[in-house]
């Protein structure tokens, strides 16, 4: 079994930044990718960044150069920086993650953890 945990969240104002975090504990084998998806109110969830085991990583076009994923991959840890935010960045953000225990992998989500930027 396999926990997401989020931290982070949070109100800002518009310009400001936060830093969102997720752990991953449980019977890891391989983290094959981490990262964040989000869904604001009345639309789908939707990618905003993915790191993978490679290093290389993957951003929405809303967010590039502006937010930044990263990863503790000793600790199975996630990380968004996230800048310059902007009212349209409001949404509830989860963890993500791919995960391989033994031979098969799996996806893992978090709780979710509400993102307010306020303008």
């Amino acid at each position: 079994q396999v926990q997401l945990v989020e931290s982070g969240g949070g109100l800002v104002q518009a310009g400001g930044s936060l830093r969102l975090s997720c752990a991953a504990s449980g019977s890891i084998f391989k983290v094959n990718a981490m990262g964040w998806y989000r869904q604001a109110p009345g639309k789908q969830r939707e990618l905003v960044a993915l790191i993978r085991s490679s290093g290389s990583t993957v951003y929405a076009d809303s967010v590039k150069g502006r937010f930044t994923v990263t990863r503790d991959s000793a600790k199975s840890t996630v990380f968004l920086q996230m800048n310059s935010l902007k009212p349209e960045d409001t949404a509830v953000y989860y963890c993500y993650a791919n995960i391989a225990i033994g031979e098969r992998s799996s996806n893992y989500w978090g709780q979710g953890t509400q993102v307010t930027v306020s303008s």
